[in-house]
């Protein structure tokens, strides 16, 4: 995700007309699920973290976390009382731990290659669409660096010259890392886990910063999930930066009771958010509803993410679009486990 996050930081420093092109094909689709659920939750669209996020420091410890889900009974169980309620520090408790394994998610994500197909819509000042794009790629890891393969657009396969081209953009990337020095790997790995660690320290704050409702229960994909409900916590003193943009946004989350994983979440921008000295703000409204799945009985990942953003840019230009996401076709690269994909049975 650190990766990600530098990305969207230079697209700040565009110009809106660059902004116009890049921003739904680009900025928006590396807020993809690759990022874990909270930190999705705190971005709520688009560069909140890239934007807001100070200088790191040392990491929090984590709790332990099993490095795998199978028949992994959550040590965090919500008990309702009576009347169905459930204490805030039981829910504060249960989305700590779910924090704790989507950090671990994300780890495993590495483990595996898939394909990513993303569609938007761009809408009129009436919400009518005025255009429809489309992308699929590959996506690879590379020296331990997840790199995008374009392999078709608006779900044609590319010419023989674009193909060379994203052909060209890989091999490129091999070479460097084939070619990198030992201290160079040295400092790229450390400014990596540094801005991990920051992610962590901000991501860990998110618990703190809602007041949660137990709303019920509901099957989601065939399993059974608690359904919470988020609202700004009044009196909530963030320790740091990223973490004051998350009064803005309420939302609701689905998390497994076997295991306590999210598999889905619903998050809406209730305020107007302005970022980098008024050069964009996120319009209340703004949207994103994200599911994953369990893959290879091992990992929860990626499913869909649905996304309507409206952002004004530079005071002077709106950008209203939707981007859907859909993930699919996870194989595992390091080992000759058996692969499931998304929309097949994984239990």
């Amino acid at each position: 995700m650190s990766t990600q996050l530098s990305a969207l930081s230079g697209q700040f420093s565009r110009s809106p007309e660059v902004w116009e092109t890049d921003l739904g094909l680009a900025s928006l689709r590396i807020l993809s699920m690759r990022s874990c659920f909270s930190s999705i939750l705190a971005l709520a669209l688009v560069a909140v973290c890239a934007l807001a996020q100070g200088p790191g420091g040392a990491a929090v410890p984590a709790a332990p976390v099993p490095t795998t889900s199978r028949a992994v009974a959550p040590p965090v169980q919500l008990q309702p009382d009576a009347s169905g309620s459930v204490s805030q520090e039981q829910i504060r408790e249960l989305f700590r731990y779910a924090q704790e394994r989507e950090f671990e998610n994300e780890k495993q994500l590495r483990d595996y290659t898939y394909i990513e197909r993303e569609e938007q819509h761009d809408l009129d000042g009436h919400g009518r669409v005025k255009k429809v794009e489309t992308r699929t790629s590959e996506v690879l890891e590379i020296y331990g660096e997840q790199v995008e393969k374009l392999v078709a657009k608006d779900d044609k396969p590319l010419s023989d010259k674009e193909a060379k081209k994203e052909d060209d953009k890989i091999q490129k990337i091999i070479d460097k890392r084939k070619n990198e020095s030992e201290s160079d790997r040295r400092k790229r790995l450390q400014k990596e886990e540094k801005e991990r660690e920051e992610d962590r320290k901000f991501v860990l704050e998110i618990a703190d910063a809602f007041n949660f409702r137990l709303v019920g229960s509901e099957m989601v994909d065939g399993r059974d999930t608690w359904v919470i409900a988020a609202e700004p916590r009044a009196g909530f003193q963030p320790k740091e930066r990223a973490t004051k943009l998350l009064s803005k946004f309420k939302g609701e989350v689905w998390i497994d009771k076997a295991e306590a994983q999210w598999l889905k979440f619903d998050i809406t921008a209730i305020d107007t958010v302005s970022l980098g000295w008024f050069l964009a703000r996120i319009h209340k409204g703004t949207r994103v509803v994200a599911e994953q799945t369990k893959i290879n009985d091992e990992v929860w990942l990626p499913k869909h993410v649905a996304v309507h953003v409206d952002v004004r840019l530079a005071l002077v230009k709106n950008f209203n679009v939707d981007v859907d996401d859909s993930y699919r076709d996870y194989k595992k690269f390091r080992t000759d486990s058996k692969i499931t994909v998304v929309g097949e049975s994984n239990e």
